[in-house]
């Protein structure tokens, strides 16, 4: 049987970090894409035919096991199989052809958008019967305990469920989630690519991950209480014990707790189509990324000093992991050429290579046929 899959990445308007904290985010889908071609096997190998790097690569799906080094792209296909294995499925092998306009390593989930590619192909090819949720919960598991990138669940959910014109507002907790319509008129929502590189599995993204779960067991022995996550934890009660936490823990906790409570007022904000207030929380959450949370780095400073700056721009920030990556810049459409303009001067200027760029409506999830 021959499959076709087609994954988006994704962009998250706001709620960085929140989702292995248990709390919200909300991100869309974008009409970047990757196309999967796939066809079964009967026996056990996996061909792999890359368009974007222009090469094959050859693996067998028996014996795999947890990545202990940096993952090569192939990997990330191998963690599917791992983890449909894992589950008790009876899968064989495949012929696989890959192209994929998403900028790896860029922050708009590549990763994900493969995973849940190839997922959908042995799916549908297997008449597995697994529904679109469960399929991104098991592409979850086989990043973070195949790949070894501890991410939340927002990238894969993202890519599985979201629809044409609206964000995927995503209780982290719960696991569940809704739809909440995107309606910006004149403004649109501009994608700037640092071009600065990052691998989240070599990055400090692990690090963070574990300061919070630091901060909640710390939190947990001072108030006595059961505490599973920072989800729970309310600024107030924060504020309270500030003076018995570390600086560090106390400004991750912070920047957390924070932008829960953002990711709430932007979903109210587009629901009302208060496009001034939905700026504000982007530069507060921007602001949180870099002085509290410390992902951002000089090039993705640049970018969003320089397009907040411009007339016509409500707000920009850091979207994904941070380290690198990609900003989002809210602004009037007829102010697009002037930011980007404005960014590239300063690019030029400090003897860096300049950015890419996108632009994209909020697009639909995963298909396969």
């Amino acid at each position: 049987m021959n499959i076709c899959a087609r994954a988006p990445g994704r962009v998250n308007l706001i709620g960085e970090h929140t989702d292995y904290n248990r709390g919200y985010v909300l991100p869309v889908a974008i009409e970047l894409e990757l196309v999967l071609e796939f066809r079964c096997r009967s026996d056990r190998l996996i061909t792999v035919r890359s368009e974007n790097y222009r090469e094959t690569a050859v693996a067998s799906i028996d014996n795999l096991t947890p990545l202990k080094n940096e993952p090569d792209w192939i990997d990330y296909i191998k963690s599917i199989f791992w983890i449909f294995i894992k589950e008790g499925f009876e899968i064989a092998g495949a012929d696989m052809r890959i192209k994929s306009n998403i900028p790896g390593g860029s922050g708009l989930s590549s990763s994900a958008a493969l995973e849940l590619a190839v997922a959908a192909a042995l799916n549908k090819s297997n008449e597995l019967g697994v529904d679109l949720k469960k399929m991104a919960l098991m592409c979850y598991e086989a990043e973070n305990h195949y790949i070894g990138v501890r991410c939340g669940i927002m990238d894969q959910f993202a890519v599985a469920l979201a629809k044409k014109g609206t964000a995927l507002f995503i209780d982290c907790l719960t696991e569940n989630y809704s739809y909440i319509p995107v309606k910006l008129g004149e403004y649109t929502i501009l994608i700037v690519d640092s071009r600065v590189d990052r691998s989240l599995a070599s990055s400090a993204y692990n690090k963070r991950r574990e300061e919070c779960d630091d901060a909640v067991t710390l939190l947990s022995q001072i108030t006595g209480d059961n505490i599973s996550s920072l989800r729970e934890i309310k600024i107030e009660t924060l504020n309270k014990l500030k003076y018995k936490m570390a600086d560090t823990t106390y400004r991750r906790s912070l920047f957390v707790v924070e932008e829960n409570e953002r990711v709430l007022k932007a979903m109210r904000a587009l629901e009302q189509e208060d496009l001034p207030l939905f700026g504000e929380l982007l530069k507060a959450s921007h602001i949180g990324l870099r002085d509290l949370f410390e992902v951002s780095c000089e090039e993705l400073n640049v970018i969003t000093d320089t397009a907040s700056a411009q007339k016509g721009v409500l707000g920009a920030r850091i979207t994904g992991a941070g380290f690198g990556g990609c900003a989002i810049v809210l602004l009037k459409s007829d102010s697009v050429e002037q930011v980007k303009e404005a960014i590239n001067k300063q690019f030029e200027n400090r003897g860096w290579r300049q950015p890419d760029y996108y632009l994209s409506e909020a697009s639909s999830g995963l298909s396969v046929w």
